[in-house]
């Protein structure tokens, strides 16, 4: 069991973005969820969230879209994506050429999610 974690969420699909909350949810985490545009507004929590979930729609965006995210919060990211592959080498390759923990694509199972969750605040360790 892990001790309660703050999650932002960054998805503009309002169906993804309310499952994802339940499923963060019900694993124990503290979920806030933005989109892009309301990024920046105040947080629930005391300092950065420990964990950054953000959709990218596009990989031809998604540098901007982390950099955008970088400028606020300091914390590990997870990129959610339908645009990329699906294979544990190429998603692994991705993450390192965008300097992102992991990269989920699009569909993903409540198992997957909360590997690449967990997975990504160990490589965080805070």
């Amino acid at each position: 069991m892990h001790r309660q974690r703050n999650i932002l969420v960054v998805e503009s699909d309002d169906l993804i973005r309310g499952l994802l909350e339940r499923w963060l949810g019900e694993a124990g985490y503290a979920i806030a969820a933005r989109t892009l545009q309301t990024l920046a507004e105040d947080s629930m929590w005391e300092g950065p969230p420990h964990l950054i979930i953000a959709d990218v729609p596009s990989p031809l965006g998604a540098e901007r879209l982390i950099q955008s995210v970088r400028e606020v919060y300091p914390s590990p990211i997870l990129i959610l994506s339908a645009r990329f592959r699906r294979g544990l080498g190429e998603s692994v390759e991705v993450a390192r050429q965008l300097g992102v923990n992991k990269v989920l694509p699009k569909p993903f199972t409540r198992k997957e999610l909360l590997n690449a969750v967990s997975e990504s605040m160990i490589t965080d360790r805070t």
